[in-house]
């Protein structure tokens, strides 16, 4: 077992209490905008309750998930127009946790008040900002994703929860020679073409960027389902880590036709965004969205590559949380990495410089 995979079981039991669980001082997702509508949605993320609304101008708010009071979670209240009231004494709180009002009293207590964390809604995505003690509020603003605002692209998306520790999920994503066993029926294709694509790592402090091309493929069953490509293609699969999301945009052209290198190449193309969002330490919330650009039939075309990735993304939590639950029954036993496994591995070697300069 390499040392970042080992030292991310050992987190499973527990971090030390002077040490911060995840990287803190960044924007994390908390859920997609078409998910606030008339009522207050509770959701755990790194740990901690939260409940997340709009109030009647549409802003996004984002309380701690505990009344002040008696501590029911605020989320099992109701929207109003001046804020959220509490489903249990009707204590109303407003977008910054102050509370605005206490029924059958004519003065509210000056402690009466919850924490209130930054978010922000972009491009249809809530970002919620959990910063440290030094650095409690944003110093930046967070991503873009002009995939889902550039008119090019329609998407759809969804939500997954993970039994699982959040960076097996990265390690997945960061890794797509699994595609050829995992994923047959839907974007995979010859597992040996994926097993031997030329491959290109990058990284930084703070991102890896993993290039895999795969030229005279045959397309996979949902690229044939939703393009009308005239034989072999040339794929590409370009993979972007961030300690909060990661970027995919895999596709293919007829084979010969366009540069793979050359960014605004044609052919079909999925763009995905991955959320990944620790819920705990051995559990993750994961936010995707999968964008696409069909020549015709637009709307059957999306909901066809839709479904598809659904149908990957449920095989990947199986083979995810199956995994997770052999390493623990398991323990530390060393795992051997293999020459798929360098984005993975720098990503977690991001992960917990991060973590450690957060503290």
């Amino acid at each position: 077992m390499s040392a970042s995979h080992a030292h991310a079981l050992a987190h499973a039991v527990g971090a030390t209490a002077e040490e911060p669980k995840f990287p803190l001082n960044q924007w994390y997702v908390a859920g997609f905008a078409w998910e606030l509508k008339d009522k207050p949605l509770g959701r755990t993320l790194l740990g901690k309750p939260v409940v997340l609304f709009r109030t009647a101008d549409g802003k996004v708010a984002a309380l701690e998930d505990r009344c002040c009071h008696r501590a029911l979670p605020l989320s099992s209240g109701t929207l109003e127009e001046q804020g959220l009231r509490c489903g249990y004494h009707g204590l109303l709180f407003d977008a910054t946790g102050q509370c605005l009002e206490v029924p059958g009293q004519a003065k509210v207590p000056t402690k009466a008040r919850v924490q209130a964390y930054p978010v922000q809604e972009r491009d249809q995505i809530i970002w919620i900002w959990f910063g440290s003690a030094s650095q409690p509020q944003p110093t930046i603003e967070p991503p873009a994703y002009e995939v889902h605002s550039s008119g090019e692209y329609v998407f759809e998306g969804g939500i997954y929860h993970y039994d699982a520790p959040y960076q097996l999920i990265h390690d997945n994503l960061l890794d797509l020679s699994h595609l050829g066993y995992v994923h047959l029926r839907t974007i995979g294709g010859n597992a040996s073409v994926h097993m031997n694509a030329q491959m290109r790592v990058e990284s930084d402090d703070t991102s890896v960027k993993v290039v895999r091309h795969m030229p005279g493929s045959q397309p996979p069953p949902t690229y044939s389902a939703a393009y009308p490509f005239k034989g072999k293609v040339d794929r590409w699969q370009e993979i972007e880590f961030l300690v909060s999301h990661l970027r995919i945009w895999t596709g293919a052209v007829d084979a010969g036709t366009d540069a793979l290198d050359d960014p605004r190449r044609g052919g079909f193309h999925m763009r995905g965004f991955h959320g990944v969002t620790p819920e705990t330490e051995t559990t993750s919330h994961y936010f995707w969205t999968m964008a696409t650009n069909p020549e015709s039939n637009v709307e059957e075309v999306k909901a066809k590559v839709v479904e598809q990735t659904a149908l990957t993304f449920d095989e990947d939590k199986v083979v995810i949380e199956a995994q997770y639950k052999n390493m623990l029954g398991f323990g530390p036993r060393p795992m051997v990495d293999i020459h798929v496994d360098v984005g993975a591995n720098r990503a977690r070697k991001i992960i917990e410089r991060l973590r450690l300069a957060s503290a």
